[in-house]
């Protein structure tokens, strides 16, 4: 399963963040400070090694942090290493929001007595497991996403020797339900990944199934950072299981009011992510929150967009439903191109901003389109006293009823709104996202 795997670690997009400082404390009192230039992809195991270079004397086998109470909490794996990340990037959050020196991340490495005194229980300890034969530093792990590139025909191979089907795959949590379907947290056996399997009961024909699994080829060439990575698909029995990269901190829909210099970043990831299908010429057809993704490292991802009619027209046949982000001329049944992607982008920013649905009578509103009447509905506006000039702007403009009036796909990058957030700070994303799941978790535990 080795062709697998680089399909499934997708390009790994290193994340233009402001460098992490790691304030080593030795035990005589002094301290060493470490700058990391690439904190998402660091490694317990790398921690280790450095701290084994200011300490050569020592085994380290485990380090430790102050947590909000001044308690000591002990680290000793990737994932308890996740945790501490996020627990200071929450407070570095605080720290800025509060305009106060930005502290760095202080550890107390947990040593094994110096060998020079002798272990009493005459116990061997095993320091760094895999340290010695780890290649390189965490820099190594990000990829070009060149060499991550792959021929279609190479892609059809895999897929042909059944890379991905039913029996590699071991479901864990759902994540969600939405557009027909529910969408789990999965675990690929052969290559060891984590991913999101979206599955939706159909009922249709091997017919249709195979004009489906056709047209979710373009999937594959689908290679863009703002895109979620896409590893492949299969039917069995009635059901069809899409298999997609996994997004810890989930979708958009799920966050409460988002602050504008949050929404600014995410606003670029999104507008990239869509000009870039519609440069494939794919439209979306379903923008809305739920259908965009963030992680801890502040990447923003678009999901769930419609690359194969028929298999939006079967789940719409078994679903169906007026959709409230849909642009009025959708509703009305005109043409739907583009500018009607680019009202749903309007209205989900808005609803982001607001924290709520921008219209209070969203039925109402929906009805009057249906008849016709959408000449007598005034588009929402975000009030200006909250928001900045270009956000308000921005809004409008994607909301203007006549779909000749917004933005085209160049217009939208060149919006004074786009480009003042498009800085590359992933930082300011990952950091957020971080706040947010530590809130959402010390609220489930309490």
């Amino acid at each position: 399963g080795a062709g697998m795997l680089w399909l499934l670690c997708g390009p790994s997009g290193a994340m233009d963040s402001q460098a992490l400082v790691i304030r080593i404390k030795i035990p005589d009192g002094a301290a060493v400070d470490w700058t990391v230039h690439s904190a998402p992809q660091l490694l317990f195991r790398d921690v280790l090694d450095v701290i084994g270079q200011v300490l050569p004397d020592a085994t380290t086998t485990a380090f430790e942090y102050e947590d909000e109470d001044g308690d000591r909490i002990t680290v000793r794996s990737d994932e308890e290493m996740k945790a501490m990340l996020s627990y200071y990037y929450s407070t570095v959050m605080e720290q800025q929001v509060n305009g106060q020196l930005i502290e760095p991340l202080q550890i107390y490495p947990r040593a094994c007595k110096p060998p020079g005194k002798r272990n009493i229980h005459g116990l061997k300890v095993n320091t760094r497991a895999g340290a010695a034969n780890s290649s390189g530093s965490a820099a190594s792990d990000a990829l070009p996403s060149n060499s991550l590139k792959k021929s279609s025909a190479e892609l059809k191979k895999i897929l042909a020797n059944g890379q991905m089907n039913e029996q590699d795959i071991r479901y864990r949590d759902i994540l969600g339900h939405g557009n027909g379907g529910t969408v789990y947290k999965a675990y690929h056996v052969r290559s060891g990944k984590i991913l999101a399997v979206k599955v939706i009961p159909l009922d249709i024909t091997l017919e249709l199934q195979k004009q489906i699994m056709s047209e979710l080829e373009i999937l594959y060439k689908c290679d863009s950072s703002y895109i979620i990575g896409f590893y492949g698909a299969f039917f069995v029995e009635n059901r069809i299981s899409l298999c997609t990269e996994f997004m810890d901190g989930g979708s958009l829909d799920v966050y409460r009011k988002i602050p504008e210099h949050v929404l600014g970043r995410i606003a670029v990831a999104v507008v990239k992510g869509l000009t870039y299908l519609w440069s494939l010429k794919i439209l979306h057809r379903d923008v809305k929150p739920s259908n965009m993704l963030v992680n801890t490292r502040g990447q923003v991802k678009l999901c769930d967009f419609g690359v194969s009619t028929q298999l939006v027209n079967s789940i719409a046949k078994t679903y169906v439903g007026t959709n409230a982000y849909m642009a009025p001329e959708r509703i009305s049944g005109e043409q739907y191109g583009i500018h009607s992607d680019v009202w749903s982008l309007g209205i989900s920013f808005m609803e982001l901003a607001l924290g709520r649905f921008p219209y209070p009578q969203v039925r109402l509103f929906i009805t009057a389109v249906c008849h016709c009447d959408i000449h007598s509905y005034e588009s929402p506006v975000l009030p200006a006293g909250e928001f900045s000039e270009p956000f308000v702007h921005f809004i409008t403009q994607c909301m203007k009823k006549q779909p000749k009036e917004r933005p085209a796909p160049e217009d939208l990058m060149g919006h004074p709104f786009i480009v003042q957030y498009n800085d590359g700070n992933a930082e300011v994303v990952s950091m957020w996202v971080c706040r947010m799941l530590e809130e959402r978790r010390s609220q489930g535990a309490q």
